[in-house]
């Protein structure tokens, strides 16, 4: 082993560069190209369709605190007639874990003044390509807000408006948690953000395509059955 690398030492040394390069400059223009549509004051966002609130952690029915910062910002971009439909995309690909119906349930437990037919719920928004995809092509969204935290903003508004959507993208506070943890974050967003880039490229397909329920529509047309009539 301590042969082969001493005798190809060059080669990988001038591909782990050029590796880093493409890693680096993939980043640097996903971030410098959306970063004029990204907000940080609810009131100087413009007016669209719809919010798009991405899904994260829960246990059972509880929301992670990320998650639960991002439904807040959500509502409150609502409350702001900033839009007048919520969608909540998320992974709610196993009966037992379920996103989407956690952030619906949320909503109502919490009185929010948000009527029914204004949630719509994504179940198969199992990553951010697949999210962004099919608020496109499934939800039929022209314009939104998305709404993540920073670390997360920037890659969602570059796949959204590469697939056609006028997106802007609300950076939720991310401070209140520790340093390691956001740094954690920024270190695998950078290769995620590479994959963003390679899919928008090959015009990849999300997991699940599925019937069209326009966001001007009601949005109980997107619940699940058995929730439908409680």
């Amino acid at each position: 082993m301590k042969t082969f690398l001493k005798k190809h030492f060059k080669k990988i040394l001038i591909t782990g560069i050029l590796i880093g390069s493409i890693i680096l400059s993939i980043n640097i223009y996903i971030v410098k190209s959306t970063e004029k549509y990204v907000y940080t004051d609810i009131k100087k966002l413009p007016k669209v369709e719809a919010v798009i609130v991405l899904g994260a952690k829960v246990s059972k029915e509880k929301l992670s605190y990320v998650l639960e910062d991002r439904l807040i910002a959500g509502v409150n971009i609502i409350y702001a007639d900033k839009a007048e439909a919520i969608l909540l995309s998320g992974d709610h690909g196993r009966k037992e874990y379920d996103e989407v119906n956690s952030m619906r349930k949320y909503i109502i437990r919490r009185n929010f003044n948000i009527q029914n037919e204004q949630i719509f719920m994504d179940h198969a928004g199992f990553d951010t390509y697949d999210s962004m995809f099919r608020a496109k092509e499934i939800f039929n969204i022209k314009s939104a807000i998305i709404v993540t935290q920073d670390f997360h903003i920037n890659r969602s508004v570059y796949i959204a408006r590469s697939l056609g959507i006028e997106a802007y993208g609300f950076s939720v506070d991310e401070s209140m948690y520790k340093e390691t943890v956001r740094f954690n974050w920024k270190a695998r967003e950078m290769l995620t953000r590479v994959k963003a880039f390679k899919d928008v490229l090959l015009n990849s397909n999300p997991t699940y395509f599925g019937e069209k329920i326009p966001i001007t529509s009601n949005g109980m047309k997107s619940w699940d059955t058995i929730e439908k009539s409680k």
